[in-house]
């Protein structure tokens, strides 16, 4: 009873979601096809539409995405021109069409380049470096991944480096360096589970499983293959959900549990073949030969493992090219076709050289060693830089206390200055009064000279005067005598 109420629910909830998802496209629509609005909105309106069917379905997002490159280029709309010819080389990779993955990918790298858009240019190196990893042309996977990583540390792009931390593990991966795969896939994760990036996540569980399944450690690979399943289920991404079923698929046939093996694998099958995912399709052709070839099936193992290698023919996966011809040979000798099993052998043989030759490790040892000294370059630019410009605050700081200093004694000179012009001017003042009071001086003395001999002169009259008076006026003694005389008689 209550699974039956589980399965209502969830499908009164799918149904929702498609109610939901279909609402939201008439809506997308409605906007595209008024041409009354403004082609901005129309882009938008069209890009978005792309968006959504990239994954579920990828020819009609090709479709969708050249009518959106047609408004683009008649509106002269650069950055929607980009955003066209991405979704474009992203929805032929889905279909493993890496060619024309490739060739829509440089065009939108040219756009972007033209618009000096680095963080769009940091994102047109990862895709190409995406397609190359599917090609196994691992030099140019590592070139475009490293130019990817150059750029987004550039601009403090945080989630591109976190993205292609993810990029370089898989490199890592593929050398056989597990080590510093989970290191790089670690680092990755940290920084998605910190943003709560549930897509990224998924994608950083699928990355760590794997490197645990090529160590062997089975459990653990199941443990995160699974983790990975649940959020790929929860985000309705069915690419991802095709991806988790056949690496679930192929845990359990490393485990030798070869009917749950056979069970998740036909999964990712249906998924894939709905998607129309032809590198998915081809590797899970690829196991299914396996399995059959494990369960002593060889005619059936034949048919797939044939299958596998005709599509990975068609669209260049050579990894699986190679593998299927490996398989082929296997079959082939079990059912006493030996010339077969030689021949693929052969052509297995011939390809993995192509891929593993000196050549190619030497170019992927060149490529790191040019990493790690242009970033130690880089460092040590950015160290000088700072050394220049603390040198450069402190010969600021002392032109400006030199600058103070000269303020400082130009004002003291210029007061003294002031002052002695001051001062210059008292004493002019002083000089005058002096020469002034001196001539005073001159006159006072001249003037008291000539009254000095006025007075002279006057006094010498008077004693004069007075004596020639005393000459003539009888004595007082005298008259006083003669009155005595007078009264006696």
């Amino acid at each position: 009873m209550k699974k039956i109420s589980y399965i209502i629910f969830i499908s009164f909830f799918m149904s929702c979601f498609c109610f939901g998802q279909n609402k939201k496209l008439d809506s997308l629509w409605a906007v595209y096809n008024n041409r009354s609005e403004a082609d901005t909105n129309r882009l938008k309106a069209i890009d978005a539409i792309v968006l959504i069917y990239i994954n579920s379905n990828p020819d009609t997002a090709i479709v969708l995405a050249e009518q959106q490159l047609d408004l683009a280029k008649k509106t002269k709309q650069k950055k929607h021109e980009g955003k066209a010819f991405k979704a474009i080389g992203t929805a032929y990779m889905f279909k493993g069409d890496y060619l024309k993955s490739l060739e829509y990918y440089f065009e939108c790298l040219k756009v972007y380049e033209g618009l000096a858009d680095k963080k769009a240019i940091g994102n047109c190196y990862n895709n190409i470096g995406n397609v190359y990893l599917y090609r196994i042309d691992y030099p140019k996977t590592l070139e475009f991944y490293l130019k990817a990583l150059k750029i987004r540390e550039e601009i403090k792009d945080e989630n591109g480096i976190a993205a292609s931390y993810t990029n370089i593990g898989i490199v890592y991966k593929k050398q056989s360096n597990y080590f510093k795969a989970l290191e790089y896939y670690t680092k990755a994760l940290n920084y998605f589970e910190t943003k709560g990036d549930k897509k990224m996540i998924g994608l950083a569980y699928v990355n760590i499983g794997s490197v645990y399944a090529l160590k062997q450690d089975l459990n653990k690979a199941l443990e995160f293959f699974l983790k990975a399943l649940k959020i790929k289920e929860e985000t309705s991404d069915m690419q991802g959900e095709g991806m988790c079923y056949m690496n679930i698929g192929n845990i359990y046939f490393d485990k030798l549990d070869y009917k749950t093996s056979l069970a998740y694998t036909l999964k990712s099958l249906k998924i894939r073949r709905d998607i129309g995912d032809k590198q998915g399709i081809g590797a899970c052709y690829d196991i299914l030969g396996k399995l059959n070839f494990k369960l002593l099936d060889f005619k059936l193992a034949i048919r797939y493992c044939d299958s596998a290698l005709q599509i990975s023919k068609e669209i260049g996966d050579i990894e699986n090219e190679r593998w299927a011809y490996s398989d082929l040979a296997g079959a082939y000798s079990k059912i006493g076709r030996y010339k077969e099993a030689y021949e693929n052998h052969v052509k297995f043989k011939a390809l993995t050289d192509s891929i593993f030759n000196e050549d190619n490790s030497k170019q992927l040892g060149d490529l790191k060693t040019q990493f790690e000294v242009e970033k130690k370059e880089a460092e040590l630019k950015l160290k000088a830089e700072a050394e220049q410009e603390k040198l450069k605050a402190i010969a600021l700081e002392e032109k400006k206390r030199q600058q103070v200093i000269i303020a400082s004694v130009a004002g003291v000179l210029v007061v003294v200055l002031i002052f002695s012009l001051f001062l210059y001017k008292r004493f002019k003042v002083t000089e005058r009064q002096k020469i002034i009071i001196e001539k005073q001086k001159t006159m006072v003395d001249t003037a008291y000279e000539e009254l000095h001999e006025k007075n002279k002169e006057v006094m010498d009259s008077i004693h004069y005067a007075k004596r020639i008076q005393t000459a003539l006026i009888t004595p007082e003694r005298y008259i006083a005598n003669a009155l005595n005389r007078l009264m006696k008689n």
